[in-house]
């Protein structure tokens, strides 16, 4: 059985940016997964904005495309998710997390899931979800 992955802004950067150092093991990732691809509405507006920044407008209209596309399954902040959001920015504060993450771990707990895909294992790897004692860091 296929497992749903959360992913986070960084896979998707560095599968967009053929130069990024993480680019043939994210886009392996992404392109190889035959289950569903969970990207957090947040984390959309982190990738554009990485992208124009960094790459510009046509790379951006590429991902939007493949957002159009279906090939990723986009995840809106549920109502009760800000206050799980909250708590969580709240709590760790002095690491900080920032607004963004939050929302994957609570798009991920809401959800049941345990695999995230991120870069970020600075603030994924010390958090301890709700659902489950660890997340599954991948790619």
């Amino acid at each position: 059985m296929t497992r749903a992955v959360i992913v986070d802004a960084g896979p998707l950067y560095a599968y967009i940016d053929a130069d990024d150092t993480h680019h043939h093991r994210c886009a392996e990732l992404l392109a190889g997964h035959d289950g569903t691809l969970i990207v957090p509405q947040l984390v959309i507006t982190e990738v554009c904005h990485l992208v124009q920044t960094r790459l510009g407008t046509r790379a951006e209209l590429l991902f939007l495309g493949d957002l159009a596309s279906g090939a990723f399954s986009v995840e809106p902040v549920a109502a009760a998710d800000w206050f799980r959001v909250i708590e969580l920015v709240d709590t760790y504060r002095d690491f900080p997390l920032g607004t963004v993450d939050a929302s994957v771990i609570a798009c991920a707990e809401r959800l049941g899931i345990g695999d995230v895909a991120t870069l970020d294992h600075r603030h994924f790897r010390p958090m301890r979800p709700a659902h489950l004692p660890q997340f599954t860091l991948l790619p």
